[in-house]
């Protein structure tokens, strides 16, 4: 097979046809992977290197910078009507999923829909392609049936699953960088800044690590600069993230705040308690290691082992037994 293709490309191209062949893949790579070489985002070390030294921004840089939620898709908005939940609980609850994934882009949701809907639709397009071409003739018409249709809804829940996966993956990344976060809090508080002041510090410190975490206490910050009351920020950061360790802060903090009691000695004490915590879930996964490696143990080393052991006993038994029938 090689060698008939080796022979149609010579006779097609000549004898450097696979020099060709050759420079134009790479030439098509490198066509590829120019935009993502000039869309290179910053680093998140250098913006903040940047920044300390006082280096203006490019003019692109700083609207995306102050643009949050970045720039509208002019081709989605046209399909607005077609993509945006008709439900209003229905749109709030992905609103509020995205939201938790790390998506709070204004065309999120029309985003997700569209892709349900295009990956859904190209799926059930291939499979109806293949249950009309490949497969054959005597097959069953249920069986027709569950090829067409099961590669459509595959693609319709694809994106969907996706994004929840992306939530808890997020959640995890939150609630491992939380107690660190709230060791430095209590640095910053106890060194004499004002919490507003120490959560903008501390987001700032961690965003190379947990850039997640830093986003949300970056986010509360710039809304407590807007002018918005404390409270409701910092309950919007809990429902954002949806994590009890994020919820219990946030009413610490405002128990602190509403009984006038000293935000340093409360932050203090959860600090403490979640280093704990912390370390309780470490010991958890390491007890429950043993019993995941049991699958494994019992799967891939208990049968050579007996293959090992009993084989030859075996293979001396057969023998003696063929022995003894031959007598």
């Amino acid at each position: 097979m090689f060698d008939a293709i080796s022979l149609m490309v010579t006779d097609t191209l000549g004898p450097d046809g696979w020099i060709y062949i050759a420079g134009g893949t790479g030439l098509m790579i490198v066509l590829l992977m120019l935009p993502l070489v000039l869309n290179k985002k910053v680093e998140p070390m250098d913006r903040i290197a940047r920044e300390r030294k006082g280096v203006v921004l490019d003019e692109d840089e700083s609207d995306a910078k102050l643009s949050r939620h970045g720039t509208r898709n002019e081709h989605l908005a046209k399909y607005a009507q077609y993509l945006d939940p008709q439900d209003e609980d229905q749109a709030s609850a992905t609103r509020t999923m995205l939201i938790r994934a790390g998506y709070p882009h204004k065309d999120a949701v029309r985003t997700l829909t569209a892709a349900q809907f295009l990956l859904g639709l190209g799926l059930l397009m291939l499979g109806a392609v293949y249950t009309l071409f490949l497969t054959a003739d005597d097959v069953a018409a249920h069986m027709k049936l569950i090829y067409t249709m099961v590669p459509g809804a595959l693609g319709y829940y694809a994106p969907k699953y996706w994004v929840q996966k992306r939530v808890a993956k997020r959640q995890e990344e939150i609630q491992d960088g939380f107690p660190d976060a709230l060791d430095l809090l209590l640095v910053c508080v106890e060194a004499g800044q004002s919490l507003d002041q120490s959560i903008i510090r501390m987001g700032t410190e961690i965003e190379p690590s947990y850039p997640a975490l830093a986003g949300e206490f970056l986010m509360v910050a710039q809304e407590m600069k807007a002018g918005k009351d404390k409270s409701e920020v910092l309950r919007s950061m809990a429902d954002r993230c949806d994590i009890k360790d994020i919820t219990s802060f946030v009413t610490v903090l405002i128990q602190s705040q509403s009984f006038g009691t000293s935000i340093a000695d409360a932050l203090r004490v959860y600090a403490d308690e979640m280093r704990d915590k912390r370390v309780m879930r470490a010991e958890e996964k390491a007890n429950v290691l043993p019993t995941k490696l049991t699958v494994g143990t019992m799967m891939f080393c208990v049968p050579p082992l007996l293959i090992i052991l009993i084989g030859p006993s075996l293979h001396g038994i057969s023998e003696a037994l063929s022995g003894t029938s031959a007598f």
